[in-house]
This record gives C-alpha cells, structure tokens and sequence, in this order.
C-alpha cells in the first residue's frame, strides 16, 4: 500500500476528530436502548482510561478538549499501526 493511502486515512480521521464536537450529544442506538429497558446502569467501567468520555483533561473548553482527545487518539492509533506494518513488511521481505 502507498504512503499516499496511509496519509489520506490520516487526514480523514484528524477532519473527523476536528469535527467530532458536531455530533449528536443524543445517546447512540444500543445506548438508547439500554437506557430505555433499564440495564444501562449494570455497565462496568473500562479497565483503563486513557482519555476518559474522549475529553482531554486540563482543557476548559469541552470542545476542544474532545477535539484534542481525537486528534492525541488518531495519531497514537496511526503511528502504531504505520510501525507495526512497517515492521512486518521487513521482516517479510527478509529471506
């Protein structure tokens, strides 16, 4: 796969964290219903949180605190898997 392919889905999901603030702040469908039958308060909370509710903590402003959030996420999630193929495909290209 191109390099160009890697920065387009890049540049996408940085658009999409930047936009990330226009969302619907209604809960999504499995939320919705889970709210609506009563079993929403039987969730367990994550292991771990690394950024939790996608807001960056420090920021005032929740906007831009998610916007951050989304940005940090895409180009940890990036830089991972741009490495981790990278590596692979030395090492198959290694007799």
């Amino acid at each position: 796969m191109s390099k160009r392919w890697w920065f387009a889905g890049l540049a996408l999901a940085l658009i999409v964290a930047i936009l990330s603030p226009l969302a619907s702040g209604s809960p999504d469908g499995l939320e919705r219903v889970a709210e609506d039958t009563g079993f929403a308060d039987a969730a367990e909370n994550a292991p771990f949180e690394l950024i939790p509710d996608y807001v960056f903590p420090g920021i005032a402003s929740e906007s831009m605190a998610t916007i951050l959030a989304g940005v940090v996420g895409a180009l940890v999630l990036f830089g991972l898997m741009y490495g981790l193929s990278k590596s692979l495909s030395k090492r198959e290209s290694q007799p």
